[in-house]
C-alpha cells in the first residue's frame, strides 16, 4: 500500500513574523524556511505505519517554488522513499493544492493519504477536508492515533469533548494533529541517503489543474500592541474600569 504525505514549506516557527512595508504579504526574504510541523508529524506517521509493514511506500509531495526540494529531502531524511514537486511560482490556496493532490492521487491510486491538519503560515485548515471531497474518500481528520488493519483505519480524533474513534475504509484521507506523534531526530547519515532519492518535478498544467487563485487578500496588517497593565487599589476600582474602560461588564 502506498502512502501520499503532501509537506508544505513555511516560514519557520521560531522566526517572528514580519509584514511587508507595502501591506501585501508576509516578508520571506532572508528567513528561514522549514517544514511545516504538521506534516513533519505526517511524515512521521506515514514511516512508521511503513516500519510496522502496513505501508509499502512513503510518497512525499510538495507544491510551490524550486526551494520546495529541500523540504521534501527532509521529508525523505526522515524515512519517505521518494519525492513528488508540483512547481509553481504564483501563490497557491488551499483549493488549487487540493486538486494538484487529487491529481496525483489519481495517478498513484494511494491506499493512505495523511497530511498536516492545517499549515502555520495562512492556518487554513482546509486542504484535506478538500481533498477528501473532490476525490469522493472518506476521512478523519485531527488524528491522535491511526491503526490500520485489515483495510480499515482505525481514527481516534480529537474533539470538543475528548476523543471519537472513527473506522474508515481504504484509500482514506488522514490529517494529523500535534498528539499523534514526536518526530524523529534527522541524523546526518538519513540525510546523505535523502540526496540520492528521486524527486520528481512536474508542473501543474501537466496534471491538467486550473491554480488560479479564488481570494484576493486586500492587506496584511500586524495585531495591534498591547498597553500595559495597571495595578489597582481594590476590587472597587477594578470593577469601575472593567464597566467604564474595557467595557466587559
Amino acid at each position: 500500500m502506498k502512502a501520499i504525505v503532501p509537506v508544505k514549506r513555511v516560514l519557520d516557527y521560531n522566526v517572528k513574523a514580519r509584514v511587508k512595508p507595502d501591506g501585501t504579504g508576509v516578508d520571506l526574504v532572508n528567513v528561514k524556511m522549514s517544514m511545516n510541523p504538521f506534516d513533519e508529524i505526517a511524515v512521521e506517521e506515514a514511516v512508521r505505519l511503513k516500519e510496522k509493514g502496513v505501508v509499502t511506500e512513503v510518497i512525499a509531495v510538495s507544491c510551490g517554488v524550486t526551494q520546495c526540494q529541500e523540504t521534501l529531502r527532509t521529508a525523505m531524511a526522515i524515512g519517505a522513499d521518494r519525492g513528488i514537486l508540483v512547481e509553481c511560482a504564483d501563490e497557491l490556496q488551499p483549493l488549487a493544492v487540493a486538486k494538484l493532490l487529487k491529481a496525483l492521487v489519481d495517478k498513484e491510486q494511494p491506499g493512505l493519504v495523511i497530511l498536516g491538519k492545517q499549515a502555520i503560515d495562512d492556518d487554513c485548515n482546509q486542504t484535506g477536508q478538500m481533498l477528501a471531497a473532490l476525490a469522493g474518500l472518506p476521512q478523519a481528520t485531527f488524528a491522535s492515533k491511526v491503526e490500520i488493519a485489515d483495510g480499515r483505519a482505525k481514527v481516534t480524533r480529537e474533539i470538543d469533548g475528548g476523543f471519537e474513534t472513527v473506522s474508515l475504509s481504504l484509500p482514506a484521507i488522514v490529517t494529523t494533529d500535534l498528539r499523534l506523534n514526536e518526530p524523529r531526530y534527522v541524523t546526518l547519515p538519513n540525510i546523505m541517503k535523502a540526496k540520492k532519492k528521486p524527486l520528481e518535478t512536474v508542473k501543474p498544467a501537466d496534471l491538467g489543474v486550473d491554480v488560479a487563485p479564488r481570494i484576493k487578500t486586500l492587506k496584511v496588517a500586524e495585531p495591534a500592541k498591547r498597553g500595559a497593565g495597571v495595578k489597582v487599589p481594590d476590587v472597587a476600582t477594578l470593577v469601575n474600569k472593567l464597566k467604564n474602560e474595557a467595557k466587559v461588564i
